[in-house]
């Protein structure tokens, strides 16, 4: 998976800009299929799983990642899916900080996704 995983969740201030389109295309194109941009606002995935058990750990361990870096995303769980979706409230919008902790989630579904 995309480097963009190991880079630091940087915290924004208030006088930070949400990011461009152009400015976001970049970090968007390291994240799994699952992501995507919604109205330039926030990121959007939706992850497939085999059962129910596998989408509850991924949903705790997501949580946890959450927790440790103080960037918490909106979260819903269901039989087989979880669907997740961020931005940075501080701004209202995006910040490189969603994407790497997208790249973060996405490195942990590797344990989780179902075989092809």
């Amino acid at each position: 998976m995309s480097s963009l995983a190991d880079e630091p969740c940087e915290a924004c201030t208030s006088d930070d800009e949400p990011l461009t389109n152009d400015e976001y295309e970049e970090y968007l194109s390291d994240l799994s299929d699952a992501w995507e941009v919604v109205d330039d606002h926030h990121l959007y995935a939706d992850y497939g799983f085999d059962d129910f058990r596998d989408a509850l750990e991924f949903t705790y361990e997501i949580g946890e990642l959450a927790e440790e870096e103080w960037h918490h995303p909106d979260i819903a769980l269901a039989w087989g899916e979880v669907e997740v979706e961020m931005w940075t409230h501080k701004i209202d919008g995006l910040h490189k900080t969603d994407f790497v902790m997208a790249a973060r989630m996405d490195r942990i579904y590797e344990e989780y996704a179902p075989a092809e």
